[in-house]
């Protein structure tokens, strides 16, 4: 059986009859920019992550760039992130002039651990950014507490995990800004390119709208340089369309998520995503360790055997991320860094499956199959000593 690792397919050709009729809602109006449904589905979504302003963005990744923009972050500024994430967390702090310093990830999670943020706190630090990886929450208090000791501004990217909660409170709220991304694979995908930034904070707020604005509150009149990171019009009312369908796609994935651990746990050399108990796990993602045991030779990857089987009986799966920020050619000019065991370890055992909403129960089972049936016929899942 073959199974994609995604289908966009499935959920938006359902409500087509919906999508269009809210397209043709814009095409009316002939508000394309900006305007009623931008502001309606920004204030939906802020609700969402708790957030009393939301700002609409044209991607996730211009929610960070004017996040660091709105902090006034630039060059000579230092910024802490995790290695182990998407490359628009850095990028966007590369873009400002400021210097990304790549700390390590919890084996546990893959989140930002926040034991290595203090050695890493130099006078030039300006920030934090915690990345909510694979849609479950970095532990926050403990990197709130560092940040408020330190003075230090932090934004939540949460471009993976935008509905997921730590301790009670939805992420994307906790730090002066949460950025959010609507790019098609998320829980909430628009058809195209869209994102949020939320806050707390009504100047950060209003200085990021001028910001995605050309600096602009009126026309041809700019108080701060800043640039087009708007959001289209017509994304934020298709995004209207399914944002009442979040926690239903929501709740599917976590089905699939659990039903893939009940399924995978005992396999030897597989670990399974672990989901801690004061926080829900959006499972944007499904993530497994496959961990290297004695037969296997220092050149070779249990894991990238896995992909290559699972690709012969037509099964999809991606690595989410072969290479460490850090060791990303376009970074190297901002090491040296320090030793960041954890990162590397998960670039070389992760393999990420299947785990979209529509995805049916026989497919998934199919993909427990194959990697039971990749076991038995290799042996290539020992315990690890």
């Amino acid at each position: 059986m073959k199974v994609p690792l995604l289908d966009l397919g499935r959920q938006n050709l359902p409500m087509e009859a919906e999508l269009l009729g809210a397209f043709r809602r814009v095409l009316t109006s002939g508000q394309f920019i900006l305007g009623p449904e931008v502001e309606q589905f920004e204030n939906a979504a802020a609700a969402v992550a708790g957030a009393r302003f939301g700002v609409g963005m044209s991607s996730g990744t211009d929610a960070i760039l004017v996040a660091l923009m709105a902090l006034g972050i630039g060059p000579g500024d230092e910024v802490i992130l995790p290695t182990f994430t998407f490359f628009a967390t850095a990028g966007s702090i590369a873009r400002v002039g400021a210097r990304p310093v790549f700390a390590d990830s919890c084996p546990e999670c893959f989140n930002l651990d926040p034991g290595g943020i203090e050695p890493l706190i130099t006078a030039r630090t300006k920030a934090i950014v915690p990345v909510h990886l694979f849609g479950q929450a970095a532990d926050m208090d403990p990197i709130l507490e560092i940040a408020r000791r330190s003075g230090l501004a932090v934004i939540e990217d949460a471009a993976q995990a935008f509905g997921a909660v730590y301790r009670g409170r939805p992420v994307g709220s906790l730090g002066d800004f949460g950025t959010v991304s609507f790019f098609p694979t998320k829980n909430l995908g628009a058809l195209g390119d869209a994102g949020l930034l939320a806050t707390n904070d009504e100047a950060l707020a209003e200085k990021a709208r001028l910001l995605r604005n050309h600096g602009a509150s009126r026309r041809y009149f700019h108080s701060l340089v800043g640039g087009n990171f708007r959001l289209d019009a017509v994304q934020a009312a298709l995004l209207r369309v399914k944002l009442p369908r979040l926690a239903e796609y929501t709740a599917m994935r976590q089905r699939h998520f659990a039903e893939y651990n009940r399924a995978l746990a005992g396999h030897q050399g597989v670990v399974v995503p672990t989901t801690h108990p004061d926080r829900t796990h959006i499972a944007n993602q499904y993530t497994l360790r496959v961990r290297r045991g004695r037969q296997w030779q220092p050149a070779d990857s249990p894991r990238d055997a896995l992909r290559c089987f699972l690709q012969e009986r037509g099964i999809a799966s991606e690595i989410y991320y072969p290479v460490p920020l850090h060791a990303q050619e376009c970074f190297r000019a901002f090491g040296p860094h320090a030793a960041l065991p954890v990162a590397e370890a998960l670039a070389d055992e992760v393999v990420s499956l299947p785990v979209f909403p529509e995805m049916t129960s026989q497919e998934r089972d199919a993909v427990v199959a194959a990697i039971t049936d990749f076991q038995k016929g290799t042996g290539a899942f020992p315990r690890v000593l």
